[in-house]
């Protein structure tokens, strides 16, 4: 497996630096917070684009993915959404990234669970054309009205396309109540990458150093290892939601180290 990190633990950060910390603790990639606020976000010109591939590119690091906000299941017009997500394929398309992250975000006070499952899929097959042709996996990531798998592929089941797939993130599974074996069972078919964590407890989901919380980041290796999944592992650090949080480029060895250990305890 490889090991990326993503820049919501470095928020703003710029992107020279960002590589520079990749390479020099050891990470094979990067998975880009595609915001406004971030360096990297759709409102690059061709020029910027090209000249942040070349970036990667020259240093040996690859872009895993872009993190973007596009909430495919929320109430509204589908035109919104397509705009954001087609923005966000084109993108991931001139950098090279193989993946770009959207959320459930469907209103779970005011659809129903059928409507929004509909909702997402309708929009999800709908972009995956654009998908293919840009060459880019779409992941729908475990999280907010759609946290465990089992919601997940609710949606996914009705989509059907290759190019429309799932991100794992480890906090949400566990959040919602799924066991590691669960998860893994049900996305093995969809599954992108995962998102690593740590934390102390479901009520403070502040971030921890990797291996430092409650999170069962052991258990999800073993399974993952025990059925030859090859992918990556990429640490999501919350900081930008927790600015009082330690920072993470002191912590990316650390967290690089004990990712090595699990992997080579699995095998």
């Amino acid at each position: 497996m490889k090991l990326a990190f993503s820049t919501l633990g470095v928020p703003g950060l710029p992107l020279p630096d960002v590589i520079r910390l990749a390479a020099d603790h050891g990470y094979h990639g990067v998975e880009l917070r595609a915001h406004a606020e971030e360096p990297v976000h759709p409102g690059l010109s061709p020029d910027e684009r090209a000249d942040a591939a070349a970036q990667f590119k020259a240093a040996g690091i690859e872009v895993l993915s872009l993190a973007g906000y596009a909430r495919v299941a929320a109430p509204g017009d589908d035109e919104p959404v397509l705009t954001e997500l087609y923005a966000l394929l084109d993108l991931a398309r001139d950098l090279g990234a193989p993946y770009v992250r959207v959320f459930p975000g469907a209103d779970v006070h005011g659809q129903a669970p059928d409507e929004a499952d509909a909702t997402a899929a309708r929009r999800l097959g709908t972009a995956a054309e654009h998908a293919t042709d840009a060459g880019v996996r779409i992941l729908l990531e475990t999280h907010d009205s759609h946290r465990t798998a089992a919601d997940t592929i609710r949606v996914l089941g009705l989509v059907g396309h290759r190019q429309v797939g799932a991100l794992w993130d480890v906090m949400h599974t566990w959040l919602g109540g799924e066991q590691p074996s669960e998860t893994y069972a049900a996305l093995a078919p969809y599954l992108g990458y995962l998102q690593v964590k740590d934390i102390a407890s479901a009520d403070d989901t502040t971030p921890l150093p990797l291996g430092t919380g409650v999170l069962p980041l052991a258990e999800c290796v073993e399974i993952l290892s025990r059925h030859g999944w090859d992918g990556w592992l990429c640490w999501e650090y919350e900081k930008r939601w927790h600015p009082d949080a330690a920072p993470l480029p002191e912590l990316l060895d650390g967290g690089r180290d004990h990712l090595a250990r699990l992997l080579n305890d699995s095998a």
